[in-house]
């Protein structure tokens, strides 16, 4: 399970290492660009509330942490459908549920 480090909170976003190797890409691509986006996630734990939605800036700090030190191949077609959401004026939404069972089942 990898770790989004956003701003200077010192409580992670837990997301699936695959997912946020995907995430680290688009992520990367905008705000090379100085391109905010929106950042959205239904909560799978305990966490207060049902969902979250952080604006991404270059101004804000992120740090990307993996639980796996080797990448995996990144799908084309999955990279473009997330960055098209990214560009799209509701942001990039996450499904963290389908991802982590998607981990459970690997």
């Amino acid at each position: 399970m990898g770790q989004l480090y956003y701003g200077n909170a010192a409580d992670p976003i837990m997301i699936p290492d695959q997912q946020l190797a995907y995430l680290k890409v688009v992520a990367t691509v905008k705000l090379r660009r100085s391109e905010s986006f929106t950042l959205s996630w239904r909560h799978v734990d305990d966490t207060p509330g049902s969902r979250s939605t952080v604006w991404l800036q270059p101004s804000i700090p992120l740090r990307f942490v993996f639980d796996h030190d080797e990448t995996q191949p990144l799908d084309g077609v999955h990279l473009r459908e997330l960055a098209d959401q990214a560009n799209s004026s509701a942001g990039l939404t996450l499904d963290l549920a389908a991802d982590l069972q998607a981990d459970l089942d690997n």
